[in-house]
């Protein structure tokens, strides 16, 4: 994969209450994803931009929710979510200070 589809396929890292309380029993992590990207470019995108080992990946498409306005009704974007375990003894850390 080159170099600039490996920085487009994470989005940004999915942070929730659901997702710590995971990242500390299984360590596992959530990003949302590029639409059309697939488990091998997203184990490959994770393994070089965190240098840690991806164990397991599950993807679901998140359908976006309806939003009732005095307007109409809208449809907020749909969009992709990874979960991502790493292998035990390895973490990621979003907030690295250079």
């Amino acid at each position: 994969m080159n170099a600039e589809r490996l920085y487009t396929v994470l989005v940004e890292p999915h942070i929730s209450e659901k997702v710590s309380i995971m990242g500390e029993k299984s360590n596992q992590y959530a990003f949302k994803v590029a639409k059309d990207a697939t488990k091998a470019e997203i184990k490959e995108a994770v393994e070089t931009l965190f240098s840690v080992t991806v164990e397991r990946i599950s993807t679901l498409n998140v359908k976006g929710k309806l939003k009732r306005t005095v307007h109409g009704a809208n449809r907020r974007k749909s969009w992709k979510k990874a979960y991502v375990r790493i292998a035990a003894g390895q973490d990621i850390d979003f907030m690295v200070a250079e």
